[in-house]
Order: C-alpha cells, then structure tokens, then sequence
C-alpha cells in the first residue's frame, strides 16, 4: 500500500506487499523487495537495492549522494539485504568512484537511530548499532558485531567479527574479531565472552581465544613475535585462526 501523499518516482520497482507511509519520497532508480515497510516521511533516493522484509521508520535518508566533497554525481549505489530494522534518523550514503562504488548492507541487522554508515562501507549480517553510532567512509563491519551507542569510527577502519565497542567509544584502529573495546582512543579490555556465549561458541573456543587475546595484549612480545604464538595455538584450535588471520592482514594496526 502506498499513501496518496507518498512521492514516487515512476522508475521504482516494488516487490509484494510493500507499505510506503505519508510523506515518504521514493527516488529514481530504487528497487524496494517484498514486504518491506516505508515509513512516513522517509526518503529513499537510487539506484539503491533494497531486499525483503527490511523496515525503514520514519526521517531515515537512505541511499543520498556520498557526503564526499570528490563525489561529482557518478553512478554509485547502495544496496541493502533482507531482514533489517532500519530506525529513524538513520543516514545511510551511496558510495564513490574512488572506493567500490558501492555500499553494502547485509541482512538481520538492527540500525538505531541517528546512526550514520558512510560511503563505500560494508556492513555484514546481525549487527547492532546503538544509537548515534557512525561508520566514516571505507569502514568494513564484519558479523555479529554491537558498537555501542555514539562509537565513532575512523574511515578504512575494520571491526572484526563478534566484537563489542562500548558506548562513546572512539575507533581510530582495526578491532580484531572476539574481543572488546572502549574509550577514546579504543583500547582492548579482553574477550567479549558474553557475547561468544550467546552466538554458541563453546567453553573451549572462548578459553583459547582467552589465551590467544593475552598472548597479543599481555605479554612483552612485540606483536609479530605474538602472532607466531597465536598460529600455534590455532593449530588445536581453529577458531583461534580467524584471530591470527584478521592481526596478519590488518592495514591500519590493530587496537592496543
């Protein structure tokens, strides 16, 4: 159902049972899937993809041109997955030329409001952004993933899988998957253990990732000799790998 006062370009395409509330501007270019709701005074602007039963509340911006002063009006995109709650006052950028030109959103993931996902970044599945969170250009966001409500962080940035920034927190480097941060500059204060039970890991895979995590924070190695030893423990323990694997291909450095 689409409101009499909804503005929508003739050029968008919709799936079934798609509900766009009053006020709600739906640009060219945009492909919204089944059974998605728009809510009242949003706006959607293309070429963005937009999946199935995602829900978009009301004053979000989704897929407005890059706030890149580079941008010069390329054909650049957004696409969003299935299953996500999108809440009000959520900016969420196309990207730029300079990058993927591209930003993607993946699926289950719970957006609160005002936060804001720059251009070119990638946003994996069943994350939560607390309110007021915000993504800089770049920034690649894997599983799993909470930042706490008005975590910053910097552009080119990686956030590993099942980590956990708590509120305020300001990122400037990498946050190796498992683990926890805060503060500003982020610094790491162990394994996000809580957060490893409720996805299912088991007592093993959080003492070995325990154990890893201490030989890269705690101990006077310097962090190549440390990540020799995280390798080590990975041997009997493959989870330990994603950590190794993650430090060995960091480009900004990881938290310290």
């Amino acid at each position: 159902m689409i409101d009499p006062t909804a503005i929508v370009d003739s050029s968008a395409q919709f799936g079934r049972n798609v509900r766009v509330g009053p006020y709600a501007v739906i640009g060219p270019h945009v492909v919204i899937g089944d059974d998605c709701e728009i809510g009242p005074h949003a706006t959607v602007y293309g070429p963005t993809r937009i999946g199935a039963q995602n829900r978009i509340f009301q004053f979000a911006s989704i897929g407005a041109e890059p706030q890149d002063k580079k941008y010069s009006g390329e054909d650049t995109r957004l696409e969003i997955g299935d299953r996500n709650t999108i809440r009000e006052f959520v900016t969420i950028n196309r990207g730029t030329v300079q990058d993927k030109g591209v930003t993607r959103i993946g699926d289950d993931n719970w957006i609160m409001a005002y936060v804001h996902i720059a251009h070119d970044s990638v946003v994996a599945n069943r994350i939560v952004f607390a309110n007021g969170a915000s993504l800089a250009g770049h920034v690649d966001v894997e599983s799993d993933v909470i930042l706490g409500g008005f975590t910053l962080v910097h552009q080119f940035c990686r956030i590993g899988a099942s980590s956990f920034a708590s509120m305020g927190s300001c990122i400037k480097q990498d946050v190796p998957p498992f683990v926890t941060v805060a503060g500003n500059p982020a610094a790491p204060y162990g394994v996000n253990s809580e957060g490893l039970r409720r996805q299912g890991f088991t007592r093993d895979e959080v003492v070995a990732l325990r154990q890893a995590y201490r030989v890269v924070y705690r101990s006077s190695l310097r962090l190549q000799e440390a990540l020799q030893k995280v390798e080590e423990i990975a041997r009997d323990r493959p989870v330990v790998s994603r950590l190794a694997d993650f430090i060995r291909q960091s480009q900004r450095g990881i938290v310290r």
